[in-house]
C-alpha cells in the first residue's frame, strides 16, 4: 500500500508529538498540533493502521509500528536538514518550515543525501 504525502505528515507529527509527550499521542494531539478536525485525523489513523504504519494502543494512544517509524523518521530528518538548508541561503526561518514540509516529500534520495552532505560539511 502506497503511503501518500499526508499520510507522511501525520506520521512525523506522530514521531514528533511523541519524543515531545514521552511516547503517549492521541488522535486528539494531533488534530490541535496540524489544525485538523478530528474526524479528519480519525480517517488518516484508518489508512496509516490498514497500511501497517500504525498501531492503537491500550489506552487509546497511537504507538508507530516499526514500517510508521522509519517513514516518520526519515520525513522528520529531511524536514530538519532542508529547513537548515533554507535558513543557511537566508530564507526566513518560517518560511524555510513551510518549504521544507513541501520539498521533504518530492526529492529524491539522491538529491537529499547530497543537500544533506553539503549542510554536514558547512556545519
Amino acid at each position: 500500500m502506497k503511503i501518500y504525502t499526508s499520510e507522511e505528515d501525520y506520521l512525523e507529527t506522530i514521531y514528533v508529538l511523541a519524543k515531545e509527550h514521552d511516547g503517549y499521542v492521541r488522535s486528539i494531539d494531533v488534530a490541535k498540533h496540524l489544525g485538523f478536525s478530528k474526524p479528519s485525523v480519525s480517517i488518516a489513523v484508518k489508512n496509516l493502521k490498514e497500511s501497517g504504519c500504525l498501531l492503537i494502543g491500550d489506552k487509546g494512544n497511537l504507538v508507530l509500528t516499526e514500517k510508521g517509524q522509519q517513514i516518520a523518521e526519515k520525513v522528520n530528518e529531511r524536514h530538519q536538514v532542508l529547513t537548515k538548508m533554507l535558513i543557511h541561503l537566508g530564507v526566513s526561518p518560517e518560511v524555510a518550515r513551510e518549504d521544507s514540509c513541501k520539498l521533504e516529500h518530492v526529492i529524491s534520495d539522491e538529491t537529499f543525501d547530497r543537500i544533506k552532505d553539503h549542510i554536514d560539511n558547512i556545519g
